[in-house]
């Protein structure tokens, strides 16, 4: 029998999930950690931790709106959106996302509503002017409602732990991409998510002139998530490299091979080793590092995942556009969120205390 030669050709593919997919795994995991940040203040009555629940409330209601937004600018066309519910996939975790996600959104607007309510009432009181009246007709009588904050918050505690997992093993069931296949992406998306918002809050509650007394708490929450991020990378490193884990063999391959993933794993421990060595110390520092790490830990798996060919050797080219599925929407999300963040610190009662609106 003569030799039969079979070759087979790898093509290059441009890369299916986007900046704005990044951006929106990004958010959602801040919005739904800083969310569990509040629930010691807010549903447990822990009074030493209200000045951290009222910026952590404000880092989960601006990233949880504009999470969406991103996600639906990844799908090209809204009708896409509208699939998922005119043919549901039991079997797939991106189709019951789609409706883990808007019952998570919908659950942390009543919840902040609820806990905003008393302060938009009082902002109304002997006032005039439009955003007085929005404000008492927002209020609907301002009455503080402890049993029902409680009772959504607990509700909105189980959306924001099925959107916790779905963001995670939708990227761990892909069976065919085996960087992503493994256990330890749900681990680590959720601790990052946790490193990140606590970062973000460190930041946002010295720039909005939070109280002091929050920057120790949240110094630790970046140490301890960072701590427990090291512990699983390097676990997952570990069982790549005793055959445990084809996840872990292929990262280690690839920081051999591929040297921007190499720069990764190095970004990825300023964004994490660095920061729980210097949270006590310089807990700005630690907490901006922290944010970016998370956000980067993302943009490796995703972007770069998507470099690595099924078939064959070598790594598909990427360059980021300049355009809207590139540089542009990035800058374009940002700039949407702080549009949000705007509104929400300027026209609602965050701090806990009646605003200056209308006065």
């Amino acid at each position: 029998m003569n030799g039969e030669i079979v070759e087979l050709i790898n093509v290059a593919h441009d890369v299916a999930w986007l900046p704005w997919g990044v951006q929106y795994f990004f958010l959602i995991g801040l919005s739904y950690a800083a969310f569990f940040l509040t629930l010691p203040a807010f549903v447990f009555r822990r009074r030493e931790w209200d000045g951290l629940a009222h910026v952590a409330l404000v880092v989960a209601l601006s990233c949880g709106i504009v999470a969406p937004i991103a996600l639906v600018a990844d799908l090209h066309q809204p009708s896409r959106f509208y699939n998922f519910y005119l043919h549901v996939t039991p079997a797939s975790w991106m189709s019951w996302g789609s409706f883990f996600l808007p019952v998570y959104v919908l659950c942390l607007m009543a919840y902040a509503w609820l806990i905003y309510r008393p302060g938009l009432a009082a902002q109304a009181g002997g006032r005039s002017g439009m955003m007085a009246r929005i404000a008492r007709v927002l209020a609907l009588g301002g009455r503080a409602a402890p049993l029902a904050v409680r009772l959504v918050g607990l509700a909105t505690a189980i959306a924001a732990l099925l959107v916790a997992l779905y963001t995670g093993v939708e990227m761990a069931v892909v069976a065919t991409r085996a960087l992503w296949h493994s256990p330890f992406m749900p681990l680590l998306f959720i601790t990052t998510a946790f490193a990140g918002a606590a970062g973000l809050s460190l930041l946002l509650g010295r720039l909005l002139g939070a109280e002091a007394s929050t920057d120790a708490r949240l110094a630790r929450v970046v140490a301890a998530c960072s701590g427990l991020t090291l512990w699983l990378a390097a676990a997952w490193l570990l069982a790549g490299r005793f055959g445990w884990s084809v996840s872990g063999a292929v990262a280690l391959r690839l920081a051999s091979e591929y040297h921007p993933l190499l720069f990764t794993l190095l970004w990825l421990g300023v964004g994490t080793l660095v920061p729980l060595l210097l949270a006590r110390r310089l807990p700005l520092l630690a907490g901006a590092l922290a944010l970016a790490g998370s956000w980067w830990l993302r943009w490796s798996m995703f972007i770069d995942g998507q470099r690595i060919p099924k078939t064959g050797a070598g790594f598909f080219p990427y360059e980021l556009p300049p355009g809207a599925e590139g540089m542009a929407g990035l800058v374009g999300t940002l700039g949407l969120w702080v549009l949000l963040l705007l509104a929400i610190t300027s026209f609602l009662p965050w701090r806990g205390d009646p605003p200056r609106i209308g006065r």
